[in-house]
């Protein structure tokens, strides 16, 4: 009985010690790897252009830096940091391969090129809490909509929209490593997690002491040009597939899916996408997708009222009688401008009141409260959709991590004190306030100077409108030649289409300025952590470009025309310019065209600049890097020579779409065509993004994040706000609420109730009383003539004060207000209520997934348990029986 067990323990104390020989022999080939990577001579024609692997062809590339020899004063300091910083890079764990400048296309610059291996790979992922699978799950995708089959052409294939099976994960950690699904070591963390590890060690990796003070971080020795880039490397060529040994090419899985403008009408590949660029990049094309998606339906309305207004154009009243020569054509109106402009006719007017009726009828009110559920619908969707992405993309449980919480590297460089974190007990980095008050003071003086540079823009083109309009009228009325043009480009619309487009290079001129002084601002801050840095940079960047491109709107549509007096009595700008009028037919025209004009300038440009400035700028950086053309252009060169994404390129694709959302519903009652003119847009933005992400820029450092953070706030901001402008809208500058009125309460046609609006609208002023020094020089035959606004006639004993039914119009127009936003906010606040934030079935999935991972966990601890038991317990039996052996060889020698 004795001999079997006494053989089970030389058997396996011989298994273990070929593990460890195994171990050894394992450590002993990376050194010597060290060794051969060191090596600067090697068969590089041998080697595949697109390889992604070390030159033993078994490491994978996680990570590339490059520098190139500085032959200035600092070039011996910037060696040091860089052989200090690879020697603590290589004590980490990591390994790294340094590639000559000789054998690089333009012969100047160096690469490191940086692998993690296995026991790196573990360590950090247990740090950074990376969940990785552990059995795959039973649960079926919810994948199964209503009238899914009608849907089959906008899909995508099965294997590129599920690139992979769903599995309940949990935290990876060494010790359990036997729970994971591990089949191969080289491919079981992707592309992604790698990448996201390695920046992380670059991160916190230091590089010397200066200035007594311990200097890290990679950020900081680019900064300093100590290495020009540092990049993860695409996995392939995107024009075409990856040979092997390279594992499977998903850059160009998605170039062919994804980036393709051919496929504007399919699905996006988001799993792949998440896969491939991190949760970070992948959670703001699914919520760009989701927009577009709502889109949709709001342009179909807005397009609706269009089509009504077009339809009615020509049969409105106010137009037919502003255009009948026989009362149009016979009302007499005051001139718009002081001596140089003359008395007019109202029927010049006739086609802008016709186009004005396109997008103020009707309709108007009824879009502008849809648009109010519109966006609470989207907003609620949207909280859904979040919910089920943190489902499906396992963010459950995540909350701000590392990324995002730990302490910036520049924070940490920064400070000298230290303290205690409440939370942690453990002793941090630490900035008095007081070293902080002096650049939050300066921070909020650029602010505010820049936005009121902004506003003294603004007033800068309203003067021009001013200054300008005087020459307008006069000229177009003295040339024959514009005797035709007049009657369609009246100095009115003239002075506002040069007005709005001027306004539009201010806004882009000032854009650009201010971007960089925002980002500078934000640095001097020194903000804490990466979060604080975001938000403070978010807040800056969205208040300034609020003023920016939304001033001229507001001031279109809630000033222009309100103060203008009467005349005789107007009121001047810096007492030189005459007030701006609004159009007889009210300043919706204007605003409409204000917006036409921004909107889609900013939007072509944007889409113009995005596409273009990427790729003049990798074609003459290749242009200038083939110096040495016999010379392999290798994987890591390639990518070099691409642009750099950034860590606030995400940033400003948010801002763009928020802006654009602020168009769509701060002012969509006086241009029901925005959400489709933003739905275009879009589709498009989606490829162009997706393109020149794929194509045009290096593989940005993969990043999680489970929702669109602090956008999601000023999205909700701006939904509230947009019910309040819209309001004041249709009641201010729309014509609707006076038609309203005397349809209601003056009209005395009771077949045709809005006969005689026009006359009604405009009131009488007598030619006698006008200022000497603002009447039109010559003679007329005629003693009076009309304004818009409701005051009383000149034989009246309070002439010239507001009417009565001027009290009335204000009247209906602040009831129409408060009524308006009472039912659109108690809308908006029932389907808030009615719609949960997280949908059910999301929620018992939740519960099913950490019922199954507590199970399987559990599981497996047990086995674990009773193995160790069962090991002892034989350990125990064997120790015993060779203490009875010896007992017994002991009697026997005696």
């Amino acid at each position: 009985m004795g001999d079997p067990d006494v053989l089970e323990m030389v058997q396996e104390e011989g298994r273990r010690a070929s593990r460890e020989e195994r171990f050894f022999e394992d450590l002993s080939s990376r050194e010597s790897s060290f060794l051969i990577s060191e090596e600067p001579r090697f068969k590089k024609d041998e080697q595949s252009k697109d390889s992604i692997f070390f030159r033993d062809g078994i490491r994978q590339i996680d990570f590339v830096l490059s520098y190139v020899d500085d032959i200035k004063k600092e070039a011996e300091l910037k060696a040091e940091r860089r052989k200090e910083f690879e020697q603590n890079l290589r004590k980490t764990g990591l390994e790294l391969e340094i590639e000559d400048k000789m054998n690089s296309e333009d012969g100047k610059t160096y690469f490191v090129k940086i692998h993690a291996p296995w026991e790196v790979l573990v360590t950090y992922a247990e740090v950074l809490g990376i969940k990785m699978p552990i059995k795959e799950s039973d649960i079926p995708r919810a994948d199964k909509i209503p009238f899914s089959c009608m849907l089959g052409p906008l899909k995508l294939p099965r294997n590129v929209k599920h690139p992979h099976a769903e599995y309940f994960t949990a935290q990876f950690t060494r010790h359990r490593q036997e729970l994971f699904l591990i089949e191969d070591e080289s491919s079981f963390f992707p592309s992604s997690s790698r990448n996201r590890i390695v920046y992380y060690i670059l991160s916190r990796c230091p590089f010397g002491i200066e200035d007594g003070k311990k200097r890290f971080g990679i950020e900081r020795l680019l900064n300093s040009h100590t290495y020009s880039s540092a990049f993860p490397l695409h996995d392939g060529q995107y024009w075409k597939p990856s040979e092997p040994p390279n594992p499977v090419n998903k850059r160009y899985t998605l170039c062919q899916n994804w980036a393709r403008f051919s496929y504007f009408y399919k699905e996006q590949p988001f799993n792949l996408i998440r896969d491939y660029y991190g949760e970070k990049i992948g959670i703001y094309f699914v919520f760009l997708g989701f927009y577009t998606e709502m889109l949709f339906f709001a342009a179909i309305v807005g397009l609706a009222c269009f089509i009504y207004g077009l339809l009615s154009m020509h049969d409105n009243s106010s137009s037919t009688e502003i255009c009948d020569p026989e009362i149009g054509g016979q009302i007499i109106m005051c001139p718009l401008c002081d001596v140089m402009c003359d008395y007019w006719r109202l029927n010049s007017t006739c086609l802008a009141s016709k186009f004005s009726h396109l997008f103020d009828n009707e309709s108007t009110v009824f879009f502008a409260i849809f648009m109010g559920i519109w966006v609470t619908l989207f907003l609620e969707f949207w909280k859904q959709r979040q919910a089920r992405l943190e489902y499906e993309w396992d963010l459950v449980d995540f909350e701000e991590e590392q990324q995002q919480l730990q302490l910036r590297p520049e924070f940490e460089a920064m400070c000298t004190h230290r303290k205690i974190n409440a939370v942690t007990k453990e002793m941090e980095p630490y900035l008095p306030l007081c070293s902080r008050i002096p650049w939050y003071f300066l921070s909020g003086a650029t602010v505010t100077l820049w936005m009121s540079l902004v506003i003294a823009c603004m007033v800068a083109v309203i003067v021009y409108r001013l200054s300008v309009f005087a020459t307008f009228a006069s000229f177009m009325e003295s040339e024959a030649s514009l005797k035709h043009v007049r009657s369609f480009l009246t100095p009115q619309i003239t002075t506002s289409l040069t007005g709005s487009c001027l306004n539009f290079i201010v806004i882009l001129i000032l854009n650009f300025f201010y971007e960089r002084i925002s980002a500078w601002i934000t640095k001097m801050e020194i903000p804490r952590t990466h979060q604080e840095y975001e938000s403070s940079l978010t807040l800056k960047m969205f208040l300034f470009q609020f003023v920016n491109f939304y001033s001229s709107c507001f001031y279109v549509a809630f000033f222009k025309g309100k103060f203008v007096g009467y005349p005789g009595k107007y009121t001047y700008l810096f007492n030189v310019w005459r007030s701006e009028e609004c159009d007889p037919g009210g300043c919706l025209v204007e605003l409409t065209t204000q917006l036409t004009i921004i909107m889609t300038g900013k939007q072509v440009f944007g889409n113009i600049k995005e596409a273009i400035y990427p790729l003049v700028l990798n074609w003459w950086r290749r242009r200038k890097a083939r110096t040495n053309s016999e010379k392999l252009y290798s994987r890591w060169e390639q990518d070099h020579d691409l642009e750099t994404f950034g860590s606030l390129g995400l940033f400003y694709e948010y801002l763009e779409t928020v802006i654009q959302f602020g168009f769509v519903t701060l002012f969509v009652a006086s241009f029901p065509l925005a959400p489709l003119l933003a739905l275009l847009n879009n589709i498009i933005e989606i490829r162009v993004d997706a393109w020149k992400l794929t194509t045009q820029y290096r593989r940005p450092v993969a990043a999680k994040a489970h929702s669109i953070g602090v956008w999601q706030d000023i999205l909700y901001g701006m939904a509230v706000l947009s019910v309040a402008t819209n309001a004041f809208i249709v009641a201010f500058t729309s014509d609707m609420i006076p038609r309203l009125v005397y349809y209601y309460a003056y009209s005395k046609n009771a077949i045709q109730p809005m006969k005689g609006y026009v006359n009604n609208s405009l009131s009488i002023f007598l030619i006698a009383d006008f200022p000497n020094h603002t009447v039109p020089s010559e003679k007329r035959d005629f003693t009076t003539c009309r304004y818009r606004d409701y005051r009383n006639p000149p034989d009246h004993e309070e002439k010239y004060f507001h009417s009565m039914q001027y009290w009335h119009v204000l009247a209906a127009k602040m009831t129409f207000i408060i009524i308006m936003e009472h039912v659109v906010f108690l809308m908006k606040f029932l389907l808030a209520w009615m719609i949960p934030d997280v949908p059910k079935d999301v929620v018992e999935r939740i519960k099913r997934e950490k019922l199954m991972t507590v199970k399987i966990l559990h599981d497996f601890e047990l086995n674990k348990l009773k193995e160790n038991l069962r090991m002892n317990s034989s350990d125990f039996a064997k120790h015993l029986m060779i203490q009875e052996n010896k007992v017994h060889l002991a009697k026997s020698a005696t």
